[in-house]
């Protein structure tokens, strides 16, 4: 009888410790979309159906207007709520295996969460609040997922998305404490200074980047520089060919540059002044700064 008192109370125990375990946290892999707002979509179009060459698509998400397809992952637009705003971003999205557990697990943590949504592309969604209020998404792609990308498109992946930060440590918190983001590359205008973080996802090479030291109130255009996407490309020369080919030329800030980190960028913007970053996926040349700590992405 003792014997069987020991194993009951060992069996309860077992059970006890497991409902008390944390939930593990579902993978996130990568970016699925960023969305802008817009006072020009004809101007819209232009940059990312002409210029880009990106193949657009029907929105899926309420009051979406304008989609764009990048490889997996999309670019949308939806009409400015206030013309006189002097912020055009709207939010970025990420991609995960398990939507209903990740909504689970941020509960867990104290994150507050919308419900989940379903969309007529078959994928499902939830949305949280950053600790600067940024609105950021998960998404969990259906299985009909189908995205027909054009073959003279400018770039078939987004490899990351910007925006501006204020508190680095609680966004920290939010990003690599809780969703486990990881380091990729810090550096700034000059190298005693970090003016930029990037925090890869914790499960692809996509990275979401930090825009540091920048005033209270900005400009549309300081505003459109700092909350920005990134299209990775192979080549830039190949990649600036491409957008020529298309009827684009190098002018004022639109021009091929080396960046801080030793990759080579090349930034366009749409009729808002929000930047598109044409990126190589590798340097080719050492970084100011720091070291990259994480793998490079690939097409």
């Amino acid at each position: 009888m003792k014997k069987i008192a020991i194993v009951f109370s060992l069996t309860a125990l077992n059970i006890f410790a497991h409902a008390q375990a944390p939930l593990q946290r579902p993978h996130i892999l990568g970016i699925d979309h960023v969305a802008f707002y817009t006072t020009a979509p004809d101007g819209v179009k232009k940059l990312y159906g002409d210029v880009l060459g990106l193949a657009s698509a029907e929105p899926v998400e309420p009051g979406g207007t304008l989609r764009y397809t990048i490889g997996t992952q999309w670019v949308g637009y939806s009409a400015a709520p206030d013309a006189k705003a002097t912020d055009r971003f709207d939010h970025v999205a990420f991609t995960t295996d398990n939507i209903v557990g990740l909504r689970r697990y941020l509960a867990e943590k104290g994150v507050k969460a919308t419900q989940i949504e379903s969309r007529s592309d078959h994928s499902m969604a939830f949305t949280v609040n950053d600790p600067e209020g940024h609105r950021i998404e998960f998404v969990e792609w259906g299985q009909g997922l189908i995205l027909s990308p054009n073959s003279s498109a400018v770039s078939r992946h987004m490899i990351h998305a910007g925006f501006v930060v204020y508190h680095r440590d609680a966004e920290d918190h939010f990003y690599r404490d809780i969703l486990g983001f990881r380091p990729y590359w810090h550096g700034g205008m000059k190298d005693s200074e970090t003016d930029w973080v990037a925090l890869q996802v914790p499960d692809g090479t996509d990275w979401l980047e930090y825009m540091l030291n920048q005033p209270e109130h900005m400009d549309l255009r300081l505003t459109g520089v700092m909350n920005h996407i990134s299209l990775g490309v192979a080549d830039m020369k190949q990649a600036q060919a491409t957008l020529e080919s298309h009827g684009w030329k190098p002018h004022g800030d639109e021009k091929a540059q080396m960046g801080k980190d030793g990759k080579w960028q090349l930034n366009v913007f749409d009729p808002d002044l929000s930047r598109v970053e044409l990126m190589e996926f590798k340097p080719v040349r050492k970084p100011c700064c720091s070291d990259f700590t994480g793998p490079h992405p690939a097409e």
